[in-house]
């Protein structure tokens, strides 16, 4: 071995055990230089006041200073747009939060491949190049000043076609020859809005690295074990990384809920309109936090096929000498069969097949998709309020759980 061996392992086991999706990218460099951050995530609330400092007060000032924060000549002013706040004093912070959450959460998975002996010593330089290019990408200044260009070429474009309410408010006058953005409607489409979806943004080019990361390391020739206890051939630890992204989803459901409020309360919508759209918010955030986990599916079927087929072979044998032993021949005629280490053996070899029996091929669990699904729709739960009184509420809840 070469010297420089030694220092490349080294190398290879300090980039397993503090791979980060968020430690780093030039945001994250910013942050840093500015003293909003540290290297571990720290400093989060100062972060957060900064952001709404940036995107919610100037708003509040300007319509403020119009007339249009509580009343004015429109018919939604800016205290009671429930979608802005919810937006800039709710989604933004939890997809600032959520970094420190996916950060202490998963950056320990990648040394689990290596400390259950999951990756072949011949497929150790894949797996670490895997790492390697998933870093490079997260801290590409590229890719987020590609996401700054999608948010100002398409961001707004998007908004108008699906957020904006016909109506004139406090950010745009509606008039005959389309919309008028007012003071503060400049300042939130040129600054507000932008930071909320590149920060949005950047959360779908994260779980992009994550997924590409899991691809890539699902193709290698994995040492699953069937008869490992997890039920997952070893592969355990991926089944429980949803829960770094749960805020992920909660910030989800409580911009639908925003978006759904003002519906409700200034176009005369009524929440079960909107069934097809809460639906699909669910069904999107499945898919985007467990689909990544789906692409080990194919390497843990193989492996519980090959071994029902290996271990059922195995009992078989063993279970046929046993039967010859004890049964068929006659040589243990008188020979006192309880603590025989042939009886332990059989019960063993036994449970070890059941075990690989149970083993399962898909790496999410029903408790993964309900909690994911519940985080989505708890936001929009104050929204039953507009179908009825909090007294029917609370009796209708109260029947369900006594």
């Amino acid at each position: 071995m070469t010297s420089t061996q030694p220092a490349q392992a080294n190398k290879e086991q300090k980039q397993n055990q503090d791979f980060s999706l968020v430690l780093g990218g030039p945001l994250f460099q910013l942050w840093l230089r500015s003293r909003l951050s540290d290297d571990a995530e720290g400093l989060l609330q100062r972060r957060i006041v900064v952001i709404a400092l940036l995107t919610w007060l100037p708003l509040l000032l300007i319509c403020a200073i119009s007339g249009e924060a509580l009343g004015g000549a429109v018919a939604i002013p800016f205290l009671l747009d429930a979608e802005v706040h919810v937006r800039l004093l709710l989604a933004i912070p939890v997809l600032v939060s959520a970094e420190l959450l996916v950060h202490l959460r998963l950056r320990k998975v990648m040394q689990q491949f290596l400390d259950r002996g999951l990756i072949a010593e011949a497929d150790l330089p894949h797996f670490h190049n895997a790492i390697d290019r998933a870093m490079r990408l997260r801290n590409s200044p590229r890719a987020e000043l590609l996401l700054i260009g999608i948010v100002y070429a398409f961001g707004l474009l998007i908004w108008q076609q699906f957020v904006v309410l016909d109506t004139s408010t406090w950010y745009a006058h509606s008039g005959p020859d389309g919309l008028h953005f007012t003071p503060a409607g400049w300042w939130y489409v040129l600054v507000s809005l932008p930071v909320f979806q590149f920060l949005l943004l950047r959360w779908y080019f994260r779980i992009f690295i994550w997924a590409r990361l899991l691809w890539q390391i699902s193709r290698l020739p994995l040492q699953l074990l069937p008869t490992h206890t997890d039920h997952l051939g070893g592969l355990g630890f991926i089944a429980g990384t949803f829960y770094a992204f749960t805020p992920l989803a909660t910030a989800h459901g409580a911009m639908l809920a925003a978006m759904l409020a003002n519906r409700i309360f200034f176009d005369g919508a009524v929440l079960t309109d909107f069934k097809v759209e809460v639906l699909l918010m669910v069904v999107f955030m499945e898919l985007l936090v467990l689909g990544p986990l789906l692409l080990f599916t194919p390497q843990l079927a193989q492996a519980k096929r090959d071994g029902n087929r290996e271990y059922g072979a195995l009992v078989m044998r063993h279970n046929r000498e046993f039967d010859n032993k004890w049964l068929r021949d006659g040589t243990q005629d008188g020979v006192e069969m309880t603590g025989n280490s042939d009886m332990s053996s059989l019960v063993d070899l036994g449970s070890a097949y059941e075990v690989v029996r149970a083993m399962r091929t898909v790496p999410v669990t029903r408790d993964a998709i309900l909690i994911l699904a519940a985080s989505t729709v708890a936001p929009l739960l104050p929204l039953l309020l507009t179908m009825m009184s909090a007294e029917d509420l609370l009796r209708k809840l109260a029947g369900m759980l006594f």
